[in-house]
């Protein structure tokens, strides 16, 4: 069920006019309301990272530390993402939103009970248990999208969403990284802890519609379970070729995952200059979301709007990136490594915007959260080895611009992949 009004009545819209946007916000508060709430609780999320990059190499050193605590933000979704979708897509995704919201503030928290080397394991569990939350909390917020816009908002409802995301990417890492170097890591986490408890007293508000369930006469045990949920969106995917293919896209680009710890690496150690700890990887993670920002508003301006343009889009991405970080491997100085993560993420953004916006587009109401938590709970599996592999070859002595030059390499491999496929699809439609 999505928002209608008559045809006459409606805006055109356009990702590239400003205006849009402002018509957006003024005729569709519910979806203002939802996305505020991601913007808040984004911005804080930031603040977090970098905050623990930096408990992290106080208490352990940097490289290998860093990559089990990101392992530990992707493990929950790869395990629990089918069951997030299930639940997505039978109860109340208001209600799990706001549920999620609330545990988190107590769990962020408890990130200032730790003090010495011994408890470095507790990073690692709150880390889980964060993550753990946000699995069963993504998938609800993004099947709620469709809900709150008319198909013709969605582009423009996906095309903010990201460029808000890599916003506060940008200025959340970049004044994480300032207020963890200055004022030190807890007050950080303190931040963080507030911005969840806004996030849900403005989800509060939102009016969701009822989710239509498919009837059955009598619920059995699978039911109940969620299996005979979980079966019905494996079969789903498995008859829609389109869904599954946009379903991997992020998962192609998860292959070179391990790009993420570079950069704190990158940071704090190949370009360390006597700043305060977390403000060189504040400056990198700012460029990747100013780059996040700028990718997709650019290709839907150079390529289109359309479907076709868009899966267009999406395998020159993969070429883009893979570009980006060879360079990144080669930069000089920090300034140079930080453009070169800024274009590589102008390719990074455009596969996930476009993805997730073509997804909304195709998939059935009832099935959307079992989609978005499979195709999360995919690219966290994956994303999960590239990190692993990552810290490994970090604590096994490879440079760390060999270790960027391989990850950077691995991206054309799913460029190629999807030029593949969407060359084959055209030619079986012809």
């Amino acid at each position: 069920m999505t928002l209608q009004s008559s045809p006459s009545s409606r805006p055109i819209l356009s990702v590239n006019n400003w205006r849009s946007y402002v018509t957006l916000f003024r005729t569709n508060p519910q979806f203002t309301r939802l996305w505020l709430a991601g913007v808040i609780s984004q911005f804080g999320n930031w603040f977090n990272y970098i905050a623990i990059f930096v408990l992290l190499q106080q208490l352990t050193g940097p490289g290998k530390a860093i990559s089990w605590f990101l392992i530990a933000k992707f493990i929950p979704t790869a395990v629990l993402g089918p069951a997030a979708g299930v639940l997505a897509d039978r109860f109340s995704r208001k209600a799990i939103m706001i549920g999620c919201d609330l545990l988190r503030v107590g769990i962020v928290l408890a990130f200032l009970l730790i003090r010495r080397p011994e408890q470095v394991w507790m990073v690692y569990g709150l880390a889980l248990l964060q993550e753990s939350l946000w699995t069963f909390a993504d998938p609800a917020r993004r099947a709620s999208v469709p809900n709150l816009c008319r198909p013709e908002e969605l582009n423009l409802a996906n095309a903010l969403g990201g460029a808000t995301w890599s916003i506060m990417l940008a200025f959340g890492a970049a004044l994480g990284g300032f207020t963890t170097a200055y004022f030190g890591w807890r007050t950080a986490i303190v931040f963080d802890a507030a911005t969840f408890l806004i996030s849900a007293l403005m989800i509060s508000g939102l009016t969701l519609p009822p989710l239509s369930r498919s009837k059955k006469d009598t619920p059995s045990w699978l039911d109940f379970l969620g299996l005979n949920d979980l079966v019905e969106g494996v079969q789903y995917v498995a008859r829609h070729r389109q869904v599954a293919a946009l379903l991997l896209v992020k998962s192609g680009w998860a292959l070179s995952g391990g790009i993420l710890v570079m950069l704190t690496v990158f940071g704090e150690q190949v370009f360390a200059a006597g700043h305060g700890q977390g403000s060189n990887s504040g400056i990198l993670y700012s460029a990747r979301g100013l780059g996040a920002a700028v990718g997709p508003l650019l290709a839907w301006r150079l390529l289109g709007e359309s479907h076709p343009a868009m899966s267009r889009a999406i395998g020159y991405s993969f070429f883009v990136a893979s570009a980006a970080y060879l360079l990144f491997a080669q930069a000089p100085t920090l300034a140079w490594a930080a453009f070169f993560v800024f274009c590589g993420h102008l390719g990074g953004a455009v596969q996930w915007v476009f993805s997730t916006t073509l997804l909304q587009k195709m998939v059935e109401d009832r099935f959307r959260g079992r989609v978005f938590a499979a195709e999360m709970a995919f690219l966290t599996l994956v994303l999960s080895l590239s990190t692993y592999f990552t810290g490994a070859a970090l604590e096994n002595g490879t440079e760390s611009r060999t270790v960027v030059l391989r990850l950077a390499l691995l991206f054309i491999l799913p460029g190629l992949v999807w030029t593949i496929y969407r060359k084959t699809s055209a030619a079986s439609s012809m």
